[in-house]
């Protein structure tokens, strides 16, 4: 017999939730939020101290009488696995439930040596993350992974990624799986930077877009606390939008005139290397913005103001509050050619209210938003409740 709709929305699973997300920290609070009797309250909330989900925190003030005891989410109970793959680098970590980093490894791992060798090499630093953080794969609450393509959400495939090649449509989560026997989920890396940033630096912004910008291009926007990610996943995709003057400009998705092919870590690594200056990455370009060659001073400056030509129609239509830049290229000239062009493109109306920010996670955005992103599945009301009748 299924759970009622009253039953739902004060099962287990959504007083976890309450706790959780710092709603409720106390019986009392519980019971007031979800107007439970006091025994059927504490026959909820048994399992989920049973299981190490809750834990008992000493005692609030007293308003008199018995001190409540405090209810807490034990973000110690399980870790999370999150790795953060680039086109030719890679950063993985063991990271406890509230994101805080036990193990961390990065180092180089070339996307397009395909999805057999980069998972299982990911793996292997898996293995030895948990090693050196003391916990074992029992202990796992699951694995987030981002990727630099797009990402059907639902089934985590990776479809028709631009600069994947061999990745399209490849099964991530039961590669990982067969070593893993937890939750995997795979998104967009711009999706997953997007949640880790807003999430740390501008919680209470309702509408928040990021704009990594590194070898290739593409956005993540968070509306609430939520990823939109469209009707398949291709919702920021704004590095392939064909703009003007790009000239005969071939994308790595085949196409001609794609921003990406114009604007992006890779574009300008190529056209430095056509002037006499070798760069081979976002990277690369980053390395000699910052020694300030004079090159890549003039072009990123270009490629920023192309770029804030596209964020202008973005800014119109989502009306954001906060539009970061991040990847690459972010703390470096091409931002101010995007503010050059983006304040000159738009209403006033549309960037009244707009603060345009660069990103402050810096490498581990991804990770931090993978890793929520696992929390959040993993301890919804209904993954919560479905454990608990299973174990019943």
């Amino acid at each position: 017999m299924g759970q009622t709709r009253a039953d739902a929305t004060t099962s287990a699973g959504r007083l976890l939730h309450l706790v959780r997300t710092g709603q409720a920290g106390t019986r009392g609070e519980l019971q007031e939020l979800s107007g439970l009797s006091r025994s059927t309250l504490g026959q909820r909330i048994e399992p989920l101290l049973g299981n190490g989900w809750l834990v008992e925190a000493g005692s609030t003030v007293s308003t008199g009488g018995r001190p409540p005891v405090v209810l807490r989410f034990d973000v110690q109970h399980a870790v999370v696995l999150a790795a953060d793959l680039d086109t030719r680098h890679a950063r993985a970590a063991v990271m406890d439930l509230a994101g805080g980093v036990l193990a961390e490894h990065s180092g180089e791992l070339v996307i397009a040596d395909g999805p057999d060798v980069v998972l299982d090499t990911l793996s292997d630093w898996f293995d030895r993350l948990l090693a050196e953080a003391g916990r074992s794969a029992d202990e796992l609450a699951g694995i987030g992974v981002s990727v630099p393509g797009p990402v059907e959400f639902d089934t985590g495939l990776v479809i028709r990624p631009p600069i994947m090649p061999g990745w399209d449509e490849y099964p991530i989560r039961e590669h990982l799986r067969r070593r893993y026997d937890v939750p995997v989920l795979v998104d967009n890396d711009a999706n997953a930077m997007a949640l880790g940033e807003q999430s740390a630096g501008y919680p209470d912004s309702p509408a928040f877009v990021l704009v990594k910008v590194s070898t290739g291009i593409g956005a993540g926007v968070v509306i609430g606390d939520t990823v939109f990610r469209g009707i398949d996943g291709g919702a920021g995709d704004i590095g392939h939008i064909r703009v003007r003057d790009a000239g005969d400009a071939k994308c790595q998705c085949g196409s001609i005139g794609c921003l990406a092919a114009v604007a992006s870590g890779g574009a300008l690594a190529s056209a430095l290397t056509e002037l006499g200056v070798t760069a081979r990455s976002g990277a690369d370009v980053r390395a000699l913005l910052q020694s300030g060659q004079p090159d890549a001073l003039r072009l990123a400056r270009e490629a920023g103001r192309r770029v804030g030509e596209v964020l202008a129609t973005v800014v119109s239509v989502i009306n954001p509050g906060v539009l970061m830049i991040a990847g690459d290229l972010a703390h470096t000239d091409f931002v101010a050619g995007v503010h050059e062009v983006l304040y000159q493109s738009t209403l006033p109306r549309a960037t009244r209210h707009l603060t345009v920010a660069t990103g402050q996670l810096a490498d581990h955005a991804a990770l931090d938003g993978m890793a929520r992103l696992v929390v959040n599945e993993v301890y919804s009301p209904a993954a919560v409740d479905a454990r608990l009748a299973g174990a019943g």
